[in-house]
């Protein structure tokens, strides 16, 4: 994944039918970003400027914050995407954007990658119990997987074709 940008609009010159504004990588320190927002106003063709929005978000995957978001969050958000990448987007989107829930889900509660859910339910199977080899065709791992989720002992979140990463609910 790239680094996650945001197009700062200076409002003053929008509003006057002049496009003003600058591209900022949203993984700089927050009072850089208010620094480079504050540039913009101050370069303004419009005397006075104060107010802008983000019209534009790029390599923030399918996030959308609105023109007028916390920049706090924004920033926190664009760190997250740039160390965990398409994974981080996911798991942003099944926590509605709560960081604090994102990051707990990765450290305490990720499983790890697989083909499918019907894969870490055989891993772990088999791992965890010594089944006879006469028995282990009648074992149903998809079945087994399916109700590990539905009962919400996990959940998953797919990246990619046969990319499912499993998360333990606790």
């Amino acid at each position: 994944m790239n680094t996650p940008q945001i197009y700062i609009a200076d409002l003053a010159a929008y509003n006057s039918g002049i496009l003003h504004g600058q591209w900022i990588d949203a993984t700089i320190e927050l009072d850089d970003i208010h620094e480079a927002i504050a540039n913009i106003l101050n370069t303004s063709p419009i005397s006075n400027a104060e107010e802008w929005a983000i019209h534009d978000y790029d390599d923030f995957g399918d996030l959308n914050f609105g023109e007028f978001p916390s920049l706090k969050q924004v920033q926190e958000i664009a760190c997250f995407l740039q160390e965990h990448g398409k994974l981080g987007e996911e798991i942003l989107n099944h926590n509605d954007l709560d960081m604090e829930r994102s990051k707990q889900a990765l450290d305490d509660g990720y499983v790890g990658q697989y083909e499918s859910l019907a894969d870490y339910a055989e891993q772990i199977t088999t791992e965890t119990a010594d089944i006879p080899k006469h028995l282990e065709y009648y074992i149903d791992y998809e079945a087994m997987g399916r109700d590990m989720e539905l009962n919400g002992d996990v959940y998953t979140v797919e990246t990619g074709y046969q990319e499912v990463h499993i998360f333990w609910n606790h």
